[in-house]
């Protein structure tokens, strides 16, 4: 019973760190990392990696027009981007997708995910 109260306590506190409110002002500032493949906002085009627009909320590999790796497209039937799964993917994309991922770019500092990802909702619905 004391490992399972253990095992509670553990999954909520990693729950609630990933549920940390970013900022998307400091969030704009890291996105510069990611503008070399990257673009967002109104207009924004698919370069090296998809357009980030909507990204937050819309289904995995779905963007029109641009040719996903083979294991991120298999992801696609895991759903949508949450915030949890783009916290995920974007402190590692190789282990997220369990292969090779296009996007080489890890986001160690938890900060600069919730961050991030602050921004991106700023270009969601």
């Amino acid at each position: 019973m004391k490992k399972l109260a253990i095992a509670a306590a553990a999954l909520f506190a990693a729950t609630s760190l990933v549920h940390a409110e970013g900022d998307a002002t400091k969030g704009e500032k890291v996105f510069k990392k990611c503008k070399a493949c990257h673009e967002i906002g109104e207009g924004a085009k698919n370069k090296v990696g998809p357009a980030l627009t909507g990204v937050v909320g819309r289904p995995i590999a779905s963007v029109a027009d641009y040719k996903y790796g083979d294991d991120l497209a298999a992801k696609a039937s895991t759903g949508a981007w949450t915030e949890e799964l783009l916290f995920q993917y974007l402190e590692d994309p190789g282990a997220f997708v369990g292969g090779k991922s296009k996007m080489t770019l890890k986001l160690k500092k938890e900060d600069d995910r919730h961050d991030v990802i602050a921004y991106l909702k700023t270009f969601s619905n």
